[in-house]
């Protein structure tokens, strides 16, 4: 009976987050309107929806594990690296962004460099994110599935995939970015307040004790400092990686990826960007801060007990294990639904910004005309469609690996990040490039540091034992950025500075603007 009160739960939660997504959306009527809401957005939903695009199902259960694990409060120190990442972006780059009244940041590209510069991004944006978000898509399902066997259903990967895209197709493709933004503020204020609800749960149950154990046993450890230089290389929590890396790592995530720009431009003025980019990494401090909250608790309440002891597999199953054993009937059924909400969010925002830049720039750079407002409309839909289809089944193609998907994930952000962000630079940096110094820098960088991800490791000694490990994932987009201002900076040394007038021809302002400014 409890599984059967758990279930009605879930499929309550997946049928109202769709229902009242169409509802706050309204109807869809321009292409402006389904990609950036006709700019109308309060900021403080659109600060909500940022964070959940960037939250993952991994992300819920792997700090948690990791804390307990022993990682301690190290997922707070990195987001004290990426609010410094977004401050600088607020600063610089959205009022950059704001000013020419562009949907897409790739358009700043066409309009620095032309047209061709402009596509290269957004084809490498669109394929980049399909494989991103197929790999976090597959992870998702992971713990999903985990859940429903507990819940006495044996449901295979294929369908927990099909469905959850289904679903979040079904208010993508009606509701646009309106919808989107929406249904990803109730899911992160749902799976959130899980976790707050989870430590009032917890924190009852080990007392003051139990938490000033875990305190002692380094729980509650923020800052890195271990500042051998094999270790800064390859550790995440590395203080300097966390903070210098992440904040470049984050300049990228948040400032040349479409996927996070599209919501910030959806707000109503400038400084409600602003507000929503700098809130959205307060928000990234809180919700880390949460997590591994729940995980130093959660080392209390079972002792300390290695994940062998507990009979689980991963430090990741120890969450899960405790929603499903440690909470009441329904109140477990929302937690997973929280936790199905942070995979929802992601797909959502990934579908509608591949769809936007499909028609912002893809469309505009390989055939140079703009499509009319009610075309943009209609072809943003057959995208979201086309690009649901395509994620879904590549992952799918991964149900039968044995990797790590969320190592994965992080290596595809790595091979090209770093142009992305180094692209931007290279425009504002550097004067005299034009568009074919920042087309052979941008493919120099994807090729050099696919070579690095795939190639490179260093040695490094842990508990004893030498072993080796990849460069930290918040490396690979510094070293991105060096090698495309490198190469694009000394490209433009052999050929005359260009004008303003040379600079602009190849895609003029009115010309590498889309639809609805």
């Amino acid at each position: 009976m409890d599984n059967v009160l758990n279930l009605a739960v879930i499929l309550l939660y997946l049928i109202a987050i769709a229902a009242v997504g169409l509802r706050l959306s309204g109807k869809q009527k321009s292409g402006s309107d389904y990609f950036v809401g006709e700019r109308s957005m309060p900021w403080w939903t659109v600060c909500f929806s940022v964070v959940a695009t960037e939250t993952s199902v991994l992300t819920v259960i792997s700090v948690p594990g990791g804390t307990y694990a022993g990682a301690g409060f190290g997922n707070v120190e990195l987001a004290f690296g990426y609010m410094i990442g977004r401050v600088i972006v607020a600063t610089l780059l959205i009022p950059l962004y704001r000013q020419e009244g562009f949907t897409s940041a790739y358009q700043y590209l066409g309009q620095r460099f032309g047209r061709w510069s402009q596509g290269l991004a957004s084809v490498t944006f669109v394929v980049t994110r399909l494989m991103a978000e197929g790999v976090r898509l597959f992870a998702s399902a992971i713990p999903i599935k985990l859940l429903l066997d507990e819940f006495g259903m044996n449901v295979n990967y294929g369908v927990i995939i099909i469905v959850l895209t289904i679903i979040t197709v079904a208010y993508t493709y009606l509701g646009g970015i309106k919808a989107v933004i929406w249904t990803d503020a109730i899911q992160m204020l749902l799976y959130l307040g899980g976790a707050i609800l989870a430590i009032v749960v917890l924190a009852a149950h080990v007392g003051w004790t139990g938490i000033t154990d875990a305190f002692h046993a380094g729980q509650f450890k923020v800052f890195d400092t271990d500042f051998a230089f094999s270790h800064i290389l390859t550790s995440p929590f590395a203080l300097p990686t966390a903070i210098i890396g992440g904040a470049i790592f984050a300049m990228a995530s948040h400032g040349s990826d479409q996927l996070i720009v599209q919501r910030i431009l959806s707000t109503k003025t400038l400084r409600d960007s602003q507000k929503a980019m700098i809130g959205s990494g307060v928000f990234i401090i809180i919700q880390f801060a949460a997590f591994s909250l729940v995980g130093a608790l959660l080392w209390s309440y079972y002792g300390g007990r290695s994940v062998k002891d507990l009979g689980l597999a991963t430090p990741d199953d120890i969450y899960p294990n405790f929603i499903l054993h440690g909470l009441p009937v329904v109140i477990s059924g929302l937690m997973v639904a929280g936790i199905l909400g942070a995979a929802m969010g992601s797909l959502s925002s990934a579908l509608n910004s591949m769809a936007n830049s499909t028609v912002a720039d893809i469309v505009h750079a390989f055939t140079n005309r703009q499509l009319p407002d009610d075309v943009a409309l209609k072809v943003g839909r057959v995208m979201t469609i086309v690009w649901a289809i395509l994620m879904a089944g590549f992952a799918m193609h991964f149900s039968g690996t044995t990797g790590n998907v969320y190592l994965t994930g992080l290596a595809i952000a790595g091979y090209t990040y770093g142009a992305m962000l180094g692209a931007f630079l290279l425009g504002r940096l550097v004067p005299r490039a034009d568009q074919r110094d920042a087309l052979v820098a941008f493919i120099a960088t994807v090729i050099a540091m696919t070579y690095i991800v795939r190639n490179i490791s260093i040695d490094v000694t842990k508990a004893g034992v030498a072993t080796t490990a990849s460069i930290a994932p918040q490396w690979l987009v510094p070293i991105g950025v060096v090698i495309t201002l490198v190469v694009g900076g000394v490209m433009s040394l052999f050929h005359a500075a260009p004008s303003q007038s040379d600079r602009n021809a190849p895609s003029s302002r009115n010309d590498s603007t889309v639809v609805g400014r």
